[in-house]
């Protein structure tokens, strides 16, 4: 017998189809009213308000959006993707491995942490050619 679908892989599911979506609020709405996304080293975006501003300039300068992840292991209420982020800017692709872990919390089913781990110089280095994100 095949197991469920466990609230960290369900939470997961429904923050890839808003970033898919270029929506930055109902990825947002994917976290806990308290909850962070950090970008290590920087420091964490707190609140929902703080995580759609933290992901709003790249999803709106973006055409599409695709997170392609090539490994993935869900625990109940943790999750682990090794991922490459993809984003389409006037036209070019602009693609960075990442590595995310995220906590979910038990009672809601919500993100209480997300962490990021990616080189933000190579990021950087390659998106410097699309121009500034609130173009």
């Amino acid at each position: 017998m095949c197991a469920g679908v466990t609230p960290a892989e369900k939470i997961w599911l429904r923050l890839h189809e808003s970033l898919q979506q270029r929506d930055a609020v109902a990825a947002s709405c994917c976290f806990g009213v308290g909850g962070w996304w950090q970008n290590v080293p920087h420091p964490a975006s707190v609140g929902r308000e703080a995580i759609a501003a933290l992901l709003g300039p790249i999803l709106r300068r973006s055409q599409h959006v695709r997170w392609d992840v090539v490994t993935a292991s869900f625990s109940e209420h943790r999750g682990w993707l090794e991922r490459v982020d993809r984003f389409w800017i006037d036209g070019t692709e602009y693609a960075v491995r990442c590595n995310g872990v995220y906590e979910v919390e038990a009672a809601t089913g919500l993100i209480t942490e997300w962490r990021d781990y990616v080189d933000l110089g190579e990021w950087r280095s390659r998106l410097a050619a699309a121009g500034p994100l609130n173009a």
